[in-house]
């Protein structure tokens, strides 16, 4: 006997089936009926089934369930499932690519301090290495920019039992960033920089599903131009939060950053000696 199919709805209208995405904390998506988007924060097991709740840039909540075809990923219809639990014994990472120290608490706060320039890259530094920062106990402050460098070491004070680092943008040859940074010579103190123009650029282009980052000219604003050449709207405060908000671990982050951080992070928590 045939067997006919009990749908009979033609092949070609059929909705294909969405490939299924695991709701990793961070992960950005698109709620299809709302239109809200956010950031993963976490899943939960209710009676009526698997929710997520996502965070958008402004910090606000919104609770969904987790239905076939429910959220949009980079523009493209996903089922998000609950993420596999890790494999037991396996070691759980930072970030950072240090292995995760359960249950650990935060350290006291150290004397010593790691300076960056701005908001942004003491939000970026936060997010890839603030398990790691809270556990050495050092805490990360920024300068509002570097012209006043050389007076703020000396009002810092540092010494052996209080050393400062320092991460500078743009630090190359020959800059304004350079010149100043020249200025500190104290031995308790890293001046150390990447050569990106801006901390954004540190960011590797293939996160954020961008070719590269553009070249903008001269003279003009440099976030503002970076926007308009990427499509964006000219509001650098939420293209900040779309940048970060690509930033899952120190994979996503440029070596020349990372292994500045990293120096800087070992020259702060070296035993004394």
């Amino acid at each position: 006997m045939r067997q006919y199919d009990p749908d009979l709805t033609p092949p070609w209208k059929r909705q294909r089936p969405a490939p299924e995405v695991p709701a990793e904390p961070d992960l950005v998506v698109e709620e299809v009926t709302t239109g809200f988007c956010g950031a993963v924060i976490r899943c939960e097991k209710t009676a009526q089934g698997p929710t997520v709740t996502l965070e958008d840039r402004f910090g606000k909540h919104r609770v969904f369930p987790m239905e076939p075809r429910g959220f949009l990923l980079e523009g493209r219809v996903v089922t998000l499932v609950r993420p596999r639990a890790a494999a037991p014994g396996a070691p759980r990472r930072t970030a950072s690519g240090s292995i995760a120290v359960p249950g650990a608490r935060a350290r006291v706060a150290r004397a010593g301090r790691i300076y960056v320039e701005g908001r942004h890259d003491a939000e970026l530094v936060e997010r890839v290495w603030g398990d790691d920062l809270r556990i050495e106990g050092v805490v990360v402050e920024y300068l509002e920019g570097v012209d006043d460098l050389p007076a703020i070491v000396d009002g810092f004070a540092p010494g052996p039992d209080a050393r400062l680092g320092v991460l500078v943008d743009h630090l190359v040859t020959g800059s304004k960033e350079s010149r100043i940074a020249a200025q500190v010579t104290d031995e308790h103190v890293l001046v150390l920089g990447h050569p990106y123009i801006d901390i954004w650029e540190a960011v590797k282009p293939s996160s954020l599903n961008i070719p590269a980052w553009p070249t903008v000219p001269h003279g003009q604003d440099w976030k503002k131009g970076v926007c308009r050449a990427l499509g964006w709207p000219e509001n650098t405060g939420a293209a900040w939060q779309r940048i970060l908000s690509s930033v899952h671990s120190y994979k996503d982050l440029q070596p020349e950053l990372l292994g500045r951080v990293e120096e800087l992070i070992d020259f702060v928590t070296a035993p004394l000696g």
